[in-house]
């Protein structure tokens, strides 16, 4: 039986007191009337602090992330580093009433990567009913767009979402979105096609089923890999008092299986479900989780070690301690904070003997946090990880300390 048994057991039965949670929480708030103001994940490209001069059109912020750390495995350690895992930059801008343009450009380790996270134009007709073009973060999950370091206790970013769900995962296309409000509630969808996934997602240097590979396709903001276009569609629900529950799925097929008339393959395709909570129960627990399923089609010349199916997800639980004016800042906070997490990059079984595929991690990580402002944090983690290979050999495990400044700017 695999070791993370235990742990995907403990995420199912704390995604239901997630929900538990979100009932809970209507009585323990204050009901207000305005809802018109309900911000959900899907506004977070918008939902960030923007500095403007005067009357001038542009707006631009940014946020930073740095941090060291000292991790050992297996009783082997490579000592104590430090590294600023990326810088972004924001600039936006009102071109007419209800037409505008953001756009997300990340430096990652230094200036090891330049990527374009987002650059897109919103033409917004009806509330229910907007159009945007360009490059589009694909709403998979909910991290992919919320992903901002400053909102999160956390140095690392989630596994499953950055390596079941690659995040950050943008690509050009053009879609639909909108919001109705009903109340103290307020559903929402997002539908896009885009340019997709390629065969690299089997085809790599990791040696497994690996969907982050397709980002190394540098074409992939010029041309589409196979012309055939990858749907990513979302919908969610929020209740001021409750919280949110989002459903999203993106799929297409990431194999050339024509050129020039030629057949070369059948279609292959790949689909990833996701589904994404979040809750706050007494303004003062914040409960955040996403859980992934990823379902590939695979070539029979290629070996059981790359995964037909993969699925992966995290919980964080952040309590806040301490909310008051702390060395002269008004309402800093301390929280205290933990993430549980488990991915399983080949689930199913061995052909010849039925014996359990492995590949598969879990990690805890338990968290402090110091938040001068919401938009500002200095985080201290304590990161146990412990990894087991394809044949369910004993596992390596790692263990570590992170301390981390993130801010927007």
């Amino acid at each position: 039986m695999k070791t993370s048994t235990f742990i995907y057991k403990n995420l199912k039965l704390l995604f239901l007191i997630i929900f538990l949670g979100m009932g809970a929480s209507v009585m323990a708030q204050q009901i207000s009337n305005d809802t018109t103001d309900i911000q959900m994940n899907m506004d977070a490209v918008y939902n960030r602090p923007f500095l403007q001069a005067g009357s001038f059109p542009v707006a631009l912020g940014g946020y930073v992330e740095a941090h060291g750390q000292y991790f050992v495995t297996d009783g082997i350690s490579e000592g104590v580093s430090f590294k600023i895992p990326r810088m972004t930059l924001f600039v936006s801008s009102s071109i007419l009433d209800r037409i505008k343009f953001l756009s997300e450009i990340e430096f990652e380790e230094g200036t090891k990567e330049i990527n374009i996270e987002f650059a897109a134009l919103d033409f917004e007709f009806h509330p229910l009913f907007n159009l945007r073009g360009g490059i589009i973060m694909n709403p998979i999950g909910a991290f992919n767009q919320n992903h901002d370091g400053p909102n999160w206790e956390f140095v690392d970013r989630p596994i499953s979402a950055t390596t079941i769900i690659p995040s950050t995962f943008s690509n050009v296309g053009f879609g639909f979105h909108g919001k109705t409000y009903q109340k103290q509630w307020v559903w929402a969808y997002e539908a896009y096609v885009t340019n997709g996934f390629n065969d690299q997602i089997i085809a790599n240097s990791e040696g497994r089923t690996w969907l982050p590979a397709a980002k190394e396709n540098v074409d992939r903001f010029e041309e589409n890999f196979n012309a055939v276009p990858l749907v990513t569609l979302k919908t969610a629900i929020r209740h001021r008092q409750i919280g949110e529950i989002g459903l999203s799925w993106m799929g297409d097929v990431y194999n050339k299986y024509e050129e020039d008339g030629l057949v070369l393959d059948t279609k292959r395709r790949l689909d990833v479900f996701a589904i994404d909570v979040n809750t706050t129960i007494k303004k003062k627990m914040n409960i955040t989780g996403e859980w992934v399923w990823a379902f590939l089609d695979i070539p029979d010349t290629y070996s059981q070690q790359f995964g037909t199916q993969q699925q992966g997800g995290f919980v964080d639980v952040v309590y806040t301690i301490i909310k008051r004016k702390m060395l002269g800042w008004e309402n800093a906070k301390v929280n205290l904070a933990v993430r549980l997490e488990h991915v399983d990059y080949n689930v199913g079984s061995f052909n010849e003997t039925g014996a359990i595929i492995h590949d598969d991690l879990q990690a805890i990580v338990p968290a402090i946090s110091f938040r001068p402002s919401a938009q500002t944090v200095i985080r201290a983690n304590y990161r146990y990880m412990w990894e087991t290979d394809l044949l369910g050999n004993p596992p390596v495990k790692t263990a570590g300390i992170e301390i981390g400044v993130s801010s927007y700017f």
